[in-house]
């Protein structure tokens, strides 16, 4: 056959790769697609782009050297933190961490985080092992510093108003209280079941949008939203915790739980008024928060002094046990305008009996001594306690003291220099002497009483005569009308 340059040259030999083909029940192989008819040439073996034969030497590093590019690491983060200066968070630097770090390093102010303002209770506790060789032989004094504000704000900001409520806001103590709260711009709830408080102690403030009343038994549990709880419910003269004692002890007992148990739902801080009662008849003069007391547990005043006794217990095991932030007042004899008139506290006995001309009725000799504050020291010390950073307890009271013979003149001095005074017999279990030792509100809450009672007691006889004589006046015109 003759060559002939046009025909076509022969076919080139095709290479065709068969992969076997795996049964379909292994699991761990998939089936690959077959390919036929693949160009190029041929060559069996795969291609390995990384072998040590045929790769760079940094390709050989990342492959076969892990472990040193590993190494490499590590030294290079250890250098960095030993080199770079370290400051503990802001939550983790109290005053006192602060100083000590400037008087061992030589790091500006400038580096150093603002210190945050906290809203709850917090203790600063110090470990070793942050980088400062200092710590440890300061850590006992850093221990014990706390820092907890209770809705304390820079003074270059305005103040957040709170949200308040106030248990037996209607009585005497409790009105008071409010008036300052909502002076000060607060939110205020009164919950009262009106046994001893009265409507007429806050009616001024009725149509307030800040300030709302609700007729409720403490003893019965209440679900609010608030940030603080002033607990003051509870009968607090004579006359009224002996009227019914098992309801007096079920409100500073189970009143005092329901209010400690809304304080942990919420969050919020609980203040106790807890009285000079629990001192009992006391063997110690003055009275410190230290001293234990000397109390009858079966007279007939136990159901007020055991039951605030209780009532403190309570508000401690809270504290100790979930963390609550509570505080306790112990409130000696206070005196002023709104006190019920027939109460059978002893200076507003005094005062109605003078006004209405009879005689000043002193029980025994006499000589039985008693200290009184003006409510609105009282009010002011309560303030401080609840924003303050102490626990307590606190002597709240007036370190002045007078025999009831001397209160008799100071009231006859200021209401009728005539009125007769009349001795009867004493009552069960009442205390022979009464003065409080407030060197620690002095110290820590920078509260002392400011009202003598000599300036005070006029103050209290003006409301007592509108009270009297205008009730008195309404009754004969009344009566006028009716005939």
């Amino acid at each position: 056959m003759t060559n002939n340059d046009n025909n076509p040259p022969p076919p080139q030999p095709q290479l065709l790769i068969h992969r076997t083909h795996m049964p379909e029940s292994d699991p761990h192989h998939h089936h690959q697609p077959q390919h036929s008819n693949i160009p190029g040439p041929t060559n069996t073996k795969p291609q390995n782009f990384l072998s040590k034969s045929s790769s760079t030497p940094i390709r050989y590093l990342f492959q076969k050297q892990r472990l040193l590019f590993v190494l490499i690491g590590i030294a290079i983060a250890t250098l960095f933190f030993n080199t770079v200066p370290v400051s503990l968070p802001p939550p983790l630097l109290s005053s006192t961490t602060t100083a000590l770090f400037h008087h061992h390093s030589n790091i500006p102010d400038s580096t150093l985080p603002p210190r945050r303002v906290l809203y709850e209770s917090t203790t600063t506790t110090l470990r070793e092992g942050f980088g400062f060789p200092f710590v440890s032989e300061y850590r006992a004094e850093a221990e014990t510093e706390s820092v907890s504000v209770g809705g304390k704000v820079p003074l270059s900001l305005p103040r957040k108003p709170l949200r308040i409520v106030v248990t037996g806001g209607a009585g005497f103590v409790g009105s008071h209280l409010v008036d300052r709260l909502i002076a000060r711009g607060d939110s205020v709830i009164v919950v009262d079941n009106f046994f001893t408080g009265r409507k007429d102690n806050l009616v001024h403030h009725f149509g307030n949008p800040r300030f709302e009343l609700i007729r409720h038994d403490v003893v019965e549990p209440i679900l609010l939203e608030v940030d603080q709880i002033y607990h003051l419910a509870c009968p607090a003269s004579p006359v009224h915790y002996k009227f019914n004692p098992v309801k007096t002890i079920k409100t500073n007992v189970v009143g005092t739980l329901n209010m400690l148990g809304l304080a942990k739902r919420v969050g919020a801080r609980f203040l106790l008024t807890s009285t000079s009662e629990v001192y009992g008849d006391p063997l110690e003069h003055p009275q410190a928060e230290s001293y234990w007391g000397n109390v009858n547990p079966i007279g007939v005043r136990s159901c007020y002094d055991e039951g605030k006794r209780t009532a403190e217990t309570l508000s401690m095991d809270y504290h100790r046990g979930l963390g609550i932030e509570v505080r306790i007042a112990r409130i000696f004899n206070t005196y002023g305008p709104r006190m019920c008139i027939d109460d059978g506290r002893v200076v507003s006995n005094f005062v109605a009996q003078a006004l209405r001309k009879e005689p000043l009725t002193v029980y025994g000799d006499g000589k039985q001594t008693r200290s009184f504050q003006y409510v609105s020291d009282l009010v002011e010390g309560l303030i401080r306690l609840m924003e303050g950073d102490h626990v307590g307890p606190f002597n709240l009271g007036n370190p002045g003291e007078f025999t009831m013979l001397e209160l008799a003149q100071v009231v006859q001095e200021t209401i009728d220099p005539n009125a007769k005074i009349e001795f009867r017999p004493n009552t069960e279990d009442d205390p022979h002497k009464r003065r409080p030792d407030i060197s620690r509100a002095k110290k820590l809450l920078g509260w002392e009483p400011t009202v003598s009672l000599r300036k005070g007691l006029p103050m209290m006889v003006s409301d007592f005569r509108q009270r009297i004589f205008g009730d008195e006046k309404d009754m004969d015109s009344g009566s006028a009308i009716s005939s």
